[in-house]
């Protein structure tokens, strides 16, 4: 399947690309600014993000998790551009031994090769001089960051944002750190954000405000139902509808109730 769609913004450039037209969390856009790589794409996508890569030098490849769709052509990358990517400590065993991907998610992405990394640091100054700083936000993987550049007012967000509104949550997701990293970010100042999965956001730092506003209110109606005498299931069908395909193909790996249950346990000082 050819790339889905081109993105140009300044000097970043963009192609996004989907095994499965299914919506916007089964397709991934890979981000090049300048000769840097950032994240690079499913593994069975390669022929397109080879394409796309291959048009232009690239001499870095930053790594904001080890997620399959982030990180799934790493290796590939590494021997064809002759580089180490950088990627977070937090998970390097994961890179270099590799993990066992769910089922679904191997359907919709592919498996990730092992691949030698070396650490992700603090800040990288790009080839054309920009600073370009880390920030560490856990929660919905524990080794995820995002890239921050100063003096560009950009934010290329990894994971953090993907849509304005939380339906679901991975069984290894921690909404409470999702709300601290999701804060952390927000005293950053940047306009554009840069989401592998929404698109380029020119209103980033408002859209990011705005899902973090969604998630405190959505907790605050969880815990008044729970205080009302509702039951978790309860909840979830009030709050979110019934669970859908997805929670049942992933063995509830993926779903509502995961979200909801965490919801109704969030300490309450969180969401001031």
């Amino acid at each position: 399947m050819p790339i889905r769609k081109r993105y140009q913004f300044a000097e970043v450039e963009g192609a996004r690309v989907g095994r499965l037209n299914l919506g916007i969390n089964t397709t991934f856009i890979v981000y090049r600014l300048g000769d840097t790589l950032i994240d690079c794409g499913p593994s069975n996508q390669w022929p397109d993000v080879k394409r796309f890569i291959q048009e232009k030098p690239v001499n870095t490849l930053l790594l904001s998790h080890h997620h399959e769709d982030h990180s799934g052509n790493a290796a590939r990358i590494a021997d064809l551009c002759k580089l180490v990517p950088y990627a977070p400590q937090q998970a390097a065993n994961k890179f270099s031994d590799g993990y066992r991907t769910p089922v679904l998610q191997k359907i919709i992405w592919g498996s990730p090769q092992p691949v030698q990394t070396q650490l992700l640091p603090d800040v990288i100054t790009l080839s054309d001089q920009t600073r370009l700083e880390t920030i560490f936000t856990p929660g919905h993987a524990k080794d995820l960051h995002c890239f921050y550049l100063p003096e560009k007012g950009w934010l290329f967000s990894g994971d953090l944002y993907i849509s304005k509104s939380i339906r679901f949550l991975r069984a290894d997701e921690h909404l409470d750190q999702i709300i601290a990293s999701t804060r952390k970010v927000l005293e950053r100042d940047f306009d554009t954000l840069f989401c592998p999965h929404r698109g380029i956001l020119e209103d980033g730092k408002q859209a990011l405000a705005e899902k973090l506003d969604n998630i405190v209110q959505l907790c605050e109606n969880a815990q008044q139902l729970q205080q009302k005498g509702y039951s978790l299931k309860q909840i979830v069908k009030q709050l979110l509808g019934a669970e859908e395909l997805a929670s049942y193909l992933s063995g509830f790996n993926f779903a509502k109730i995961n979200l909801i249950a965490q919801a109704i346990e969030l300490d309450r000082a969180l969401l001031k």
